[in-house]
C-alpha cells in the first residue's frame, strides 16, 4: 500500500497540569532524595492535575489544540477514541464526557484499556478505521489522571507518575504522518506485575480494600524492567521489518517514557546516537498512555521533521502490552 493511501496524523495537541511535583517535594512525604530518583529513573519533576481537574477535562482540552491543528472541525469528528487507565468513571466511558466537553455530536465514542501502550493500540485502530472506509476523521486520545491512583506512602511508586494528556486526529487527507506499519503484542500471563487490585468486579470497594490500599498501583519493578526491554526491542525490530526499514533509517526513536535506565537499554539495541531518542520524561515523569503521544507533539514543535524521515514510536506498560508504530512524513 502506498504512503498516499495510509492514515495519516494531520494535527496533535498536548495538555499538561500547571502544578509541578519536584523531587524536592517527594523528599519530604517519603523516604527518598533527588539523587536517588533522578539516578535510577531520569525524573526531576512530574505534573500533577487539581483534584477537580479529571481525565476527561485534560483530554478535551489536548483534543481541542489537535482539532485547531488539524483545521479540522469538531463536527467533521466520525469517531472519539480514549486511551487511558484511569477513566472518569468504571461506566460510562470517558470518551462520551470528552465528546460532551468538545460538542462532537456526530462522532461515536469509546474507551481502549492498553495502559501504558494505549496510544499506540488506538492508533492501530484508527488506522483501520480509517483505510477500511469506514470513517473519515478520527480523534484519539490519551489522557491520563496517574495521581488519582498513585500510592503517596510507596516511594517505589510515587516517584514515577505524572498526569498529563495527548490527541492527535487521524484521517487520509493532508499532509501529515503516515501510519505505515504497526506492531502489537500482550502477555497476560503476567498481569499481576502492575495492576491496581480493587474497584473492579473481582474486589469492589470496601472498607477492608481501602484500608489495606488496594486502589493504589501496585508493581513490582525489577520483573517489569526486564520484560519491558526485551518486549520493546523485540516489537521494535519487528516494527521496521514489516516496514521494509532499517534502523538506520529512523530519524528519531520516542519510546514509552516510563524510566530512563529502560529507554537507554532499548536505544543500545538501535544504530543511532543518543540525542535521537527523545525523552520528556525529566520534566512530566510516566504518563502511561499519554507519554508517547505528548513526546511526539513536543518533538514536532521543537524540530523541523522533513518529508521522508521517518518516526518509530515504542511502548510497554501493564497487562503486559507492548506495541510499536513506524511513521513517515509525508
Amino acid at each position: 500500500m502506498s504512503s498516499k493511501k495510509h492514515a495519516r496524523i494531520i494535527g496533535m495537541g498536548s495538555y499538561l497540569p500547571s502544578k509541578i511535583l519536584s523531587n524536592a517535594d517527594l523528599e519530604k512525604m517519603v523516604d527518598t532524595n533527588d539523587e536517588w530518583i533522578f539516578s535510577r529513573t531520569g525524573i526531576k519533576e512530574r505534573r500533577l492535575a487539581g483534584e477537580t481537574e479529571y481525565t476527561s477535562e485534560m483530554g478535551a482540552k489536548a483534543a481541542l489544540k489537535a482539532l485547531e491543528n488539524a483545521g479540522v472541525a469538531v463536527e467533521e469528528i466520525d469517531i472519539v477514541l480514549v486511551a487511558s487507565m484511569t477513566p472518569d468513571y468504571i461506566s460510562p466511558s470517558t470518551a462520551v464526557i470528552i465528546q460532551r466537553l468538545i460538542g462532537a455530536k456526530n462522532a461515536a465514542a469509546m474507551d481502549l484499556q492498553a495502559a501504558c501502550t494505549g496510544f499506540i493500540y488506538g492508533l492501530s485502530m484508527a488506522k483501520a478505521y480509517i483505510e477500511s472506509g469506514m470513517y473519515k476523521n478520527v480523534l484519539l486520545i490519551a489522557s491520563e489522571k496517574m495521581s488519582a491512583f498513585v500510592d503517596y506512602e510507596d516511594r517505589n511508586t510515587c516517584v514515577l507518575f505524572g498526569d498529563g494528556a495527548s490527541a492527535a486526529v487521524i484521517s487520509k487527507e493532508h499532509s501529515g504522518l503516515s501510519i505505515d506499519a504497526i506492531c502489537l503484542g500482550a502477555d497476560g500471563e503476567m498481569a499481576e506485575l502492575l495492576y491496581i487490585p480493587a474497584g473492579g468486579s473481582r474486589q469492589p470497594s470496601s472498607t477492608a480494600s481501602l484500608e489495606n490500599r488496594q486502589h493504589y498501583i501496585k508493581m513490582e519493578g525489577k520483573e517489569l524492567f526486564k520484560h519491558a526491554v526485551r518486549q520493546m526491542a523485540g516489537a521494535s525490530k519487528e516494527c521496521l521489518a514489516k516496514a521494509g526499514l532499517s534502523d538506520t533509517d529512523i530519524s528519531w526513536l520516542i519510546p514509552h517514557q516510563a524510566n530512563v535506565r529502560i529507554m537507554d537499554a532499548v536505544a543500545k539495541n538501535f544504530s543511532m546516537p543518543k540525542e535521537k531518542v527523545f525523552k520528556t520524561i525529566d520534566k512530566y515523569g510516566n504518563t502511561s498512555a499519554s507519554s508517547i503521544a505528548i513526546a511526539l507533539d513536543e518533538l514536532q514543535q521543537q524540530y523541523d521533521i522533513q518529508k521522508g524521515e521517518h518516526l518509530l514510536l515504542v511502548a510497554f506498560g501493564a497487562g503486559l502490552t507492548w506495541g510499536a508504530s513506524v511513521l513517515t512524513k509525508i
